[in-house]
């Protein structure tokens, strides 16, 4: 009955009290979104486990370690989506959206599921506020997409962020790096771990992204890709700096950023932030330009960047920002006897057709105890209805926060006095807010 009762490890509940934050910072990354020209995509849950050894990378821990993959009852190789990028690579080809009006700017919310050790805003199922960009050559496009993370971030409120960027280059100059990675870590190839031992020949820019303390202090003196970048990748990177520049947006150069998977060059970029120790990544992401190939469409030249919303609410946490409550319920009609419940009831649905939250009792409860619980629910108002109030069709209306009564015709002016209230509420935050930007 224990695990019955206990979500699997990795996995984490939003509740009641927490959901209403949370959508409010998934409907602002949105929002900023649409503002910068990218429109929401919705992909499956799960994808054929190729995309992502085609797309991710045979090398990378993602593929090798952390995908949950199975075979369905056709037979087929199944895969829960690791990241979005690949499955909305594949929906830009299969639906031939890079047919149409380019640049293509995409957007989503997307649950994806890893299966690695849970930490600090790390789970094994995880949601990830994404953007990809799809037909554009130009640095101002990376500046652009980098600009966008850090608008959010910023209008959220998040403290202590540092941006920091890097070239990995382009396939043709990467090969003389992972010449020079080759030669470097084969001089130090029994101190590496297993996986980087295998890494050596395949893939060697991935040792650069272990987490191992060994194999880090090996790579902290490897040889640095920005050396060996091409003169097209290295004017492409000074544009983006430049572009940076221009926009105002501060970046530090680092040229250990590898990112984890497989498609990404030329530019990558992470916003870190100080608030959550050594998993300090808030936002990564970089260029793709020759992913829509690998999956067997044109050259297409495209970036994007992965959020995960867990790890951006921890660091809220951290900041100490404080995100929207829902709003209070704003009646609750009390009866008294069968025929009151009825009218109660038909009184409380009239209320949330205008847009307000509204109850009335569902567990026959008595007059006292329904008091007390639209007291332990917070709301605003409350008005009783009996027999006295069905034979008048008047009844009085208590403001909850100061205990003050207005009778009125529940019948036909109970909106006019909630619409009432609400201006009034209005009004007293307006002059609140006034008198605090006097002081």
């Amino acid at each position: 009955m224990a695990v019955l009762t206990r979500a699997p490890r990795g996995t984490q509940d939003v509740l009641p009290s927490q959901s209403y934050p949370r959508r409010f910072v998934e409907n602002l990354l949105l929002d900023t979104a649409r503002r910068f020209g990218f429109r929401e995509i919705r992909t499956p849950v799960f994808e054929h486990t190729e995309l992502f050894h085609r797309s991710v990378g045979e090398t990378t821990d993602v593929v090798q370690k952390e995908m949950y993959t199975f075979e369905d009852k056709g037979g087929r190789s199944i895969t829960l989506r690791p990241e979005g990028t690949a499955g909305t690579a594949r929906a830009v080809l299969e639906h031939s959206l890079h047919a149409g009006l380019l640049p293509l700017k995409v957007c989503y919310l997307d649950s994806c599921y890893r299966y690695e050790k849970p930490q600090a805003g790390r789970l094994r199922e995880f949601n990830q506020f994404g953007v990809e960009v799809f037909g554009a050559a130009e640095p101002s496009a990376d500046a652009e997409v980098i600009a966008l993370a850090r608008s959010v971030l910023t209008m959220l409120g998040v403290k202590g962020l540092s941006l920091n960027i890097n070239s990995i280059g382009c396939p043709a100059c990467r090969a003389r790096y992972y010449e020079a990675l080759r030669e470097y870590f084969r001089a130090h190839e029994e101190e590496l771990c297993e996986t980087c031992r295998g890494r050596l020949e395949r893939n060697p820019m991935r040792i650069l992204d272990c987490k191992s303390p060994v194999c880090s202090a090996i790579a902290a003196k490897a040889p640095v890709v920005l050396d060996y970048i091409c003169d097209d990748c290295r004017d492409h990177f000074e544009g983006v700096k430049r572009c940076l520049n221009a926009a105002g947006i501060a970046f530090n150069v680092n040229p250990y950023i590898v990112r984890g998977l497989d498609y990404y060059t030329r530019t990558v970029f992470e916003f870190v932030s100080d608030s959550i120790g050594a998993q300090g990544t808030v936002c990564g992401g970089g260029r793709y330009d020759g992913l829509i190939e690998e999956l067997g469409g044109p050259h297409l030249p495209s970036l994007g960047f992965g959020m995960g919303m867990e790890r951006l609410m921890l660091v809220l946490e951290k900041n100490g920002v404080q995100l929207p409550q829902a709003e209070p319920c704003a009646l609750y009609i009390a009866s008294m006897g069968d025929q009151a419940a009825k009218e109660a009831f038909a009184a409380v649905n009239r209320v949330r057709e205008e847009g307000f939250w509204a109850e009335c009792d569902l567990a026959g409860r008595s007059l006292k105890a329904q008091m007390k619980y639209a007291d332990k629910l917070g709301a605003q108002h409350t008005l009783v209805l009996g027999d006295e109030e069905l034979s008048t069709g008047r009844a009085k209306l208590k403001n909850m926060a100061d205990g003050s009564t207005t009778e009125i015709d529940w019948r036909e002016g109970l909106l006019d006095a909630l619409y009432g209230a609400q201006l009034d509420q209005v009004v007293l935050a307006a002059g609140e807010m006034e008198q605090g930007g006097n002081q």
